[in-house]
């Protein structure tokens, strides 16, 4: 049977993080990488959770840090309010290092404001969370809504992760509010310019693809909360490129 080290990206995630590892028990190595958290997230570890304290960068940075601080080749990640069933789990072991493949693809399956969704791209919503460290890598200029630079052959889990996501919209909506930044920083460093209108068709464009293109509308009302939301986000990714390439246009021309 392959050994594989299960790894938690972590920070102030005390509520989560026992819960998480609870369920990632089946693994050869457990693995926390946490970001220096406050809150006591790593206070009660068991003795036999691996802890390494790093300071966060981002997303990207700190899990291809993972791949290297891992025990095993092969690596499997969850984050701490994600939990891998009974199924999942059994996949992973019966697949894992048996077949040609360099990662897997997992189906996961997102709990928001207190339903599991059907649409709006939350299920089936696909992650590249298994995979060959000797074969991986992260993208640097993506720090958030990471990519992974495999060289091989992807397979397809069938059974799937379970993501407790955000239970109110207050938390839906801080959350991201940061993940917006990220993404209009690394656009921006990407060299990635739009026009003046992309700040109101982006939007429009991201709520028809949630709620149309998605299917959002299964979910109902929340669907198409849902979809308001990442128009929301949208609009904010487009006005913080925008912020930064006039700042970046203003000092250039002085």
């Amino acid at each position: 049977m392959t050994a594989i080290s299960a790894v938690v990206i972590a920070r102030n995630e005390a509520a989560n993080l026992p819960d998480c590892l609870a369920t990632l028990a089946w693994a050869d190595e457990r693995l926390v990488i946490d970001a220096l958290s406050t809150d006591g997230t790593t206070r009660d570890l068991l003795p036999h959770v691996r802890l390494v304290e790093r300071h966060w960068r981002n997303f990207a940075d700190q899990r291809d840090a993972a791949l290297r601080l891992a025990v095993h080749d092969w690596v499997v990640f969850v984050d701490a309010d994600e939990r891998v069933p009974p199924r999942l789990r059994e996949e992973i072991r019966a697949r894992v290092g048996l077949e040609e493949f360099a990662g897997y693809w997992v189906p996961r399956r997102n709990r928001i404001f207190g339903r599991w969704m059907r649409g709006a791209g939350w299920s089936p919503d696909y992650q590249l969370r298994v995979m060959d460290r000797r074969r991986a890598g992260y993208i640097p200029d993506r720090p958030v809504h990471e990519l992974v630079d495999l060289r091989g052959t992807v397979g397809w889990m069938t059974q799937p992760l379970e993501h407790l996501s955000y239970a109110s919209v207050t938390e839906f909506r801080a959350r991201q509010r940061l993940y917006a930044e990220a993404v209009a920083d690394g656009l921006y460093r990407a060299g990635t310019r739009r026009r003046p209108t992309a700040v109101v068709l982006q939007p429009l464009r991201e709520f028809w693809r949630r709620l149309v293109r998605l299917r959002g509308y299964q979910d109902g009302g929340v669907g198409v909360l849902l979809a308001a939301l990442m128009a929301e986000h949208e609009w904010r990714v487009q006005r913080s490129l925008r912020v930064r390439w006039a700042a970046g246009d203003a000092g250039s021309s002085e």
